[in-house]
């Protein structure tokens, strides 16, 4: 039986399959972790540290003032080089910190003079004193972020168990939520299941909306108390080594209304559809824009909107309940290396300007399925709105819903050659 490979080999593997994904020529590349930002009151503290993404998926640190770089034409073994500050003493003593591996940092303005006369790319953080071509600096940023959307043997490992972290903060949530319940105290359920399963962080803001508030995209949670009957959208996701997962549920406290139930269904079987969508050489776009049909057949279905579901997509009427993407690519971040093929513009279409990607799936990308419904006062009493759609809405049956709030669901899936992958199953809707 073959033994696994170390994490120093997996990582040694990502930096060649990345080098050879980068249009450099002759040029070196420098990428910066970046420096701590102090507090605005004048004290010795500073926001938590998170180095550069570009930095932390080469290097697999947290090294503040950390530059790796990389020359294409060194010897094989001499080809990336981290280089990191030194620990000084008063850091040793005030917060127990050590020496990362690498080459001093002191040494890299040597390494750049022997080379200053080739072009070089700057990505990261950014690198003081750096003297780098901006035109290079786009393509071989484009570039990076193509080859980092595969997630490789590391990646998954820790979107896994940052996957199960969130599985048990949901379930904790589920057992408090009754009505009466604030929804901070879900927060708070929620995230204590996090932290007490393996996850190290929130991977983003933690959203929990009751009644009206659940129509609010990103809602922070406040003091309100979740009435009976109402819908609760949950929003969150543990995060693992800089991994994230990225999960909602929406819960009815309480026993719901026919009508909730029927609203909740459409978005669930919108979702299951989606997500067998999510196959290799699927278009984002295409997935997105099949899911706004299923939506709006069920919103005629429920007597919201009038006439064909496809002609109500053209003209955009669906986005009067349903205004964001089917998604986004998750993994180093809630929106790891989301955006365009290279080569490919944004779509001009007023309905797809928050469509986070435009691409073809291929095998080892990881992306979020979540459509939603909502009754959003500020799109459904816009007078312009209400003008534009005048004829495909029953305005009169929108407004008995205006404080309803709203319902999303949303997985986590891998793509791969066999087809798609739930990592988020196990995550009870």
């Amino acid at each position: 039986m073959t033994a696994p490979l170390s994490r120093s080999t997996l990582l040694a593997i990502r930096r060649e399959r990345i080098a050879a994904a980068l249009p450099l020529g002759e040029a070196i590349l420098l990428v910066g972790a970046g420096e701590p930002i102090p507090l605005p009151e004048n004290s010795d503290q500073t926001y938590p540290f998170r180095s550069h993404a570009e930095y932390f998926y080469l290097t697999a640190e947290e090294c503040a003032g950390g530059v790796v770089a990389f020359d294409p034409q060194a010897a094989p073994d001499r080809r990336w080089i981290s280089f990191v500050p030194a620990v000084t003493e008063a850091e040793r003593i005030w917060e127990g910190r050590t020496q990362i591996e690498g080459e001093p940092l002191a040494h890299l303005p040597a390494w750049l003079e022997a080379r200053r006369s080739r072009r070089m790319a700057a990505l990261g953080a950014g690198v003081a004193g750096a003297n780098s071509d901006p035109e290079l600096n786009g393509r071989i940023r484009e570039a990076l972020r193509h080859a980092r959307r595969p997630k490789d043997e590391l990646e998954l490992d820790a979107v896994r168990r940052a996957v199960t972290a969130t599985a048990c903060g949901f379930a904790q949530l589920r057992r408090a939520l009754v009505p009466g319940v604030t929804e901070r105290a879900l927060q708070i359920e929620l995230e204590a299941g996090f932290f007490r399963h393996g996850g190290q962080r929130t991977g983003y803001g933690t959203i929990v909306g009751s009644g009206p508030n659940a129509a609010v995209l990103h809602f922070e949670p406040t003091v309100r108390a979740v009435q009976s009957g109402e819908f609760v959208l949950v929003d969150a996701g543990a995060e693992v080594e800089r991994y994230t997962a990225d999960v909602t549920r929406t819960y009815v406290a309480g026993e719901p209304s026919a009508f909730q139930r029927d609203f909740y269904q459409a978005v669930l079987e919108a979702e299951r559809r989606a997500i067998t969508r999510c196959v290799v050489g699927a278009e984002w776009k295409a997935i997105h824009l099949a899911a706004a049909v299923d939506l709006t057949t069920a919103l005629v279905e429920l007597g919201l909107l009038r006439g064909s579901p496809q002609s109500l997509v053209e003209r955009e009427a669906h986005t009067l309940f349903f205004p964001h993407g089917i998604g986004h690519m998750v993994g180093l971040g809630v929106r790891d290396a989301s955006g365009l093929l290279p080569g490919r513009t944004r779509d001009p279409r007023p309905s797809l300007q928050s469509l986070r990607m435009d691409l073809p799936l291929a095998p080892g990308y990881l992306v979020t399925i979540e459509p939603g419904l909502y009754f959003i006062p500020a799109l459904l009493n816009d007078p312009g709105r209400r003008a534009r759609f005048a004829p495909d809405v029953n305005w009169e049956r929108a407004g008995q819903y205006l404080s309803l709030g709203g319902v999303r669901i949303e997985d986590n899936i891998l793509v791969t050659a066999e087809g798609p992958e739930v990592l988020t199953e196990a995550i009870p809707n």
